[in-house]
């Protein structure tokens, strides 16, 4: 009699987690983004997901929650039940977040939706910046000593790669790390003359750039953009960065691990073809990122790659706080 109650228990909840699957979304979703309102992230999440609502039949609800470099968002997300009604719509930074110190989660807790697009790194400074390109940047931290303001957003941020990496290859610089929370708040910080300097994706930037209220000193890339093609990439001023690059910042959309299939079978359809509409691929060219909409095993790979090589490189820099090693992180080419 027991063991009749317990299959029909068991069947019970098999056939209402079914049942919900099938339902979904019988209410609103909850999209959270990582970083602050303007920002990267921001912009792609808020371009593809009315698309994928009409997609699922159901409403995204989105909000920004910042604070930890994303971690918080994260935190928050990976508190709340795997029913698929939680997105996480993220970054690359949590990928960085063991070897930083900054928590003991990161995308391995997450079943990826869709890695959107992949950004491209840019330099910008404020239009009245005592110089006007790359090597006049480096001339002028050599000749004044701490007194450059470069933009920064926290520690596994984009702005801290970057920086990891011009210390690298030029040797450690002497400038001031003026920390903001996300991109949006720096770019409007550095326009208006509070810092000098941004690391910044290109996307967030390039309308700043069209509209002179920001001047590129290079691309972080081993060749120029199409959509600025007059900015030349870092590597024609020093070929050491060739060891480091392409790089790029990414953006995805997430949910907690164990989600039920068909849940994630759902939203993998719904993000697909949100990034196929023709305004988010406009979007995503006029701002200067690439495509990838890529999900399950591919997504996965993209992630582990990525997550190999930036740990390495702020391990190399002096950044991390744990050995990527201790995560079994292995070094690129090992």
């Amino acid at each position: 009699m027991k063991r009749f109650v317990l299959g029909a228990v068991s069947a019970l909840v098999l056939g209402a987690t079914t049942a919900a699957a099938q339902d979904y979304p019988s209410k609103e979703i909850q999209g959270i983004i990582q970083w602050g309102a303007g920002g990267s992230t921001d912009t792609v999440m808020r371009s593809v997901t009315p698309h994928a609502e009409d997609a699922l039949g159901g409403t995204v609800v989105m909000q920004n929650v910042t604070g930890g470099v994303g971690a918080i968002a994260l935190n928050q997300v990976a508190g709340q039940a795997a029913d698929g009604y939680s997105l996480l719509m993220g970054a690359e930074n949590p990928l960085l977040y063991k070897v930083m110190g900054l928590g003991d989660k990161d995308y391995s807790d997450f079943t990826p939706i869709n890695i959107l697009a992949r950004g491209t790194a840019i330099l910008v400074a404020n239009p009245d910046a005592p110089f006007d390109d790359y090597p006049g940047m480096l001339a002028y931290i050599k000749e004044n000593p701490g007194e450059l303001r470069l933009g920064a957003t926290g520690p596994g941020g984009l702005p801290s790669v970057v920086t990891a990496m011009m210390n690298t290859v030029e040797g450690e610089m002497d400038v001031i790390s003026v920390p903001y929370d996300g991109d949006g708040p720096a770019l409007t910080a550095l326009q208006g003359g509070a810092i000098d300097v941004m690391p910044a994706v290109l996307g967030a930037a390039i309308e700043g750039i069209r509209a002179g209220s920001m001047k590129p000193l290079a691309v972080f890339d081993v060749a120029a953009n199409d959509r600025l093609p007059e900015v030349p990439p870092v590597t024609d001023f020093n070929e050491g960065y060739n060891t480091y690059l392409p790089w790029g910042p990414f953006f995805g959309v997430f949910v907690k691990k164990g989600t039920p299939d068909d849940v994630v079978a759902k939203l993998v359809d719904a993000y697909a073809a949100g990034a196929e509409t023709a305004d988010f691929k406009d979007l995503m060219e006029n701002r200067g990122f690439s495509m990838l909409s890529i999900s399950g095993a591919e997504a996965e790979e993209f992630l582990a790659k990525w997550q190999q090589g930036t740990t390495w490189l702020l391990q190399d820099a002096g950044l991390t706080k744990t050995s990527p090693q201790e995560f079994g992180i292995a070094r690129p080419g090992n």
